[in-house]
C-alpha cells in the first residue's frame, strides 16, 4: 500500500479548521486536524510545501517510522505549526490503519478501558446569577462537570473587560463561541478585583449546587506564582475538581512552588506541543491534569507517549476541546480517552451544529455529560469535501490583554 496524494482544506462553520486528507493507491483515505486558533495558514502552508511531498510513495501502516521521519528530520524541531502538521498526518494515518484492519483506533491502542467518558462544558456569566443559571442548563442536559467563568464587578467599563472567558448574558451565555474576528480585541485585566471576588462565586455555586457538581475554574495564565498560591491556598474548602493554567508555564519552578502550597488540583498544557515540554512536571508531580490536545501535540503516536508517562506519576488526562479542534481532533481524542487508564475528563465544546455534523459525519454521542465513541473502522469520522466549498478563510486574533494602566499582560 503507498499513499498516492494528500489535501488541505481551510474553513468550516464559524471556524477555519485545517483539513487534512490522504489517499492510498487501495482507495482508503484518512482525515486529519491541523488546525492551529489564529494561524491557520501557517500549518496549512507547511503541510503542503514541506510534509505532503515527502509523504508519496510511503506506506501509511509505517506511523511510527513516518513520525520519526517528520520529527527527528527537521533540524529546528517542535512548535505549534510543526507539531499540528505532523498530528493531523499521524490521526490520517492511524485512521487509514483502522479502516485497513476494520477496527475502532481505540482497539488499536489496547482496547477500551471504560464504556463512556466524562467531558464538561462551558458555563459563564456576565455575573454570578447568569452564571448559576447557565450551570442550571448544562446540569439539567446531564453534565456532571462544568468549567465556570464569571464577570468581575467594577472591571473598567466596556464589553472585553467582564473577564476571561464570558461569552454573554442570557441564552448567549450557553453558546460559547469565542468570535476571533478582525483584528484583535483588548480586554483590560485586574488581579486584585479577580482575587477579592471569584472565592465568593465559588461559594455561591456550592451553596446552589451542593458538593457533588465537578467545578473547573481557568484562570488562563493571569496570576503571579504567589497569587496563584495564596488563591490555590483560599478555595481548597470548595473542593474544585481542577485550577487550569494559575500561571504561565514557561517557568516550571512556579508549578513547584503552587504544588507545595496548596492541594488544589492543577490542570496545565494546553498550549503545550510535545512531551518535552511537561516531562519534568509530571515526573516532579507538580500538576494533576495534562491538558495537551491530539492536534498540537503531534497526534496519537506522540500524546500516547505522554499519557503512558503521565499514568506513572498520578497524572490524569484533561484534554483541551476548545472549538478550534474540529470533530476529527475531538475522535481522535475519544479514542485516546476509551483506552488511557489515567483517563480524567475531556473539554467538550464542538458546536455540533447541523452544518458541522455535515462538514464532518460521524456515529460518535455526547449523551448526559458522556463522550460515546464508535465502533466504526478507524476514527469514525469523516469529511465532506462538498460541504466544504460552503466555506472559506477568514483571518482571525486572540484577543490581547492589557492592565488598567496600559501594560501588556498575559492573554
Amino acid at each position: 500500500m503507498k499513499i498516492t496524494n494528500a489535501e488541505v482544506f481551510i474553513g468550516g462553520p464559524g471556524k477555519n479548521y485545517v483539513t487534512l486528507k490522504i489517499m492510498t493507491d487501495q482507495g482508503i483515505y484518512g482525515v486529519g486536524d491541523a488546525t492551529l486558533n489564529t494561524r491557520e495558514t501557517l500549518t496549512a502552508a507547511y503541510l503542503k510545501d514541506y510534509l505532503i511531498p515527502c509523504l508519496i510513495n510511503k506506506d501509511p501502516r509505517n506511523s511510527e517510522d513516518i513520525w520519526q521521519y517528520f520529527y527527528k528530520g527537521a533540524y529546528f524541531r517542535r512548535g505549534p505549526v510543526a507539531m499540528a502538521a505532523i498530528g493531523a498526518i499521524d490521526m490520517a494515518l492511524w485512521d487509514i490503519k483502522g479502516k485497513i484492519a476494520g477496527l475502532p483506533v481505540y482497539q488499536l491502542l489496547g482496547g477500551k478501558s471504560r464504556d463512556g467518558a466524562m467531558v464538561y462544558a462551558h458555563a459563564t456569566g456576565t455575573d454570578v446569577e447568569d452564571l448559576l443559571d447557565t450551570i442550571a442548563h448544562y446540569q439539567s442536559k446531564g453534565y456532571k462537570a462544568v468549567r465556570v467563568q464569571c464577570g468581575i464587578p467594577n472591571m473598567p467599563e466596556g464589553k472585553d473587560n467582564i473577564g476571561y472567558g464570558v461569552a454573554g448574558k442570557g441564552d448567549d451565555s450557553k453558546h460559547f463561541i469565542t468570535d476571533f474576528t478582525g483584528l484583535p480585541k483588548e480586554e483590560i485585566w485586574d488581579s486584585e478585583k479577580y482575587l477579592q471576588y471569584m472565592p465568593s462565586v465559588f461559594e455561591k455555586i456550592r451553596d446552589h449546587f451542593g458538593a457533588d457538581l465537578k467545578i473547573l475554574h481557568d484562570v488562563h495564565h493571569r496570576l503571579h506564582p504567589r497569587d496563584a498560591a495564596a488563591f490555590g491556598r483560599e478555595i481548597e474548602k470548595y473542593n474544585l475538581y481542577w485550577l487550569e493554567d494559575p500561571t504561565p508555564a514557561d517557568d516550571q519552578t512556579a508549578l513547584k512552588f503552587i504544588r507545595e502550597s496548596t492541594t488544589v488540583p492543577i490542570a496545565i498544557g494546553e498550549v503545550f506541543n510535545s512531551i518535552w515540554d511537561c516531562k519534568h512536571m509530571i515526573e516532579q508531580e507538580w500538576i494533576d491534569f495534562i491538558r495537551v490536545s491530539v492536534t498540537y501535540a503531534g497526534g496519537i503516536t506522540h500524546v500516547r507517549r505522554i499519557v503512558e508517562l503521565a499514568a506513572l506519576h498520578h497524572v490524569r488526562t484533561g484534554f483541551h476541546g476548545a472549538p478550534s479542534h474540529s470533530p476529527i481532533s475531538m475522535a481522535a481524542q475519544a479514542h485516546i480517552n476509551a483506552w488511557a487508564p489515567n483517563f480524567g475528563i475531556q473539554e467538550y465544546l464542538v458546536l455540533g451544529t447541523e452544518e458541522c455534523d455535515a462538514l464532518f459525519p460521524s456515529s460518535h454521542e455526547v449523551k448526559d455529560g458522556m463522550f460515546y465513541v464508535s465502533n466504526a473502522a478507524g476514527l469514525g469520522v469523516d469529511f465532506d469535501e462538498k460541504e466544504a466549498k460552503r466555506y472559506s478563510y477568514e483571518r482571525g486574533y486572540h484577543p490581547i490583554v492589557r492592565l488598567e494602566d496600559g501594560t501588556l499582560w498575559d492573554y
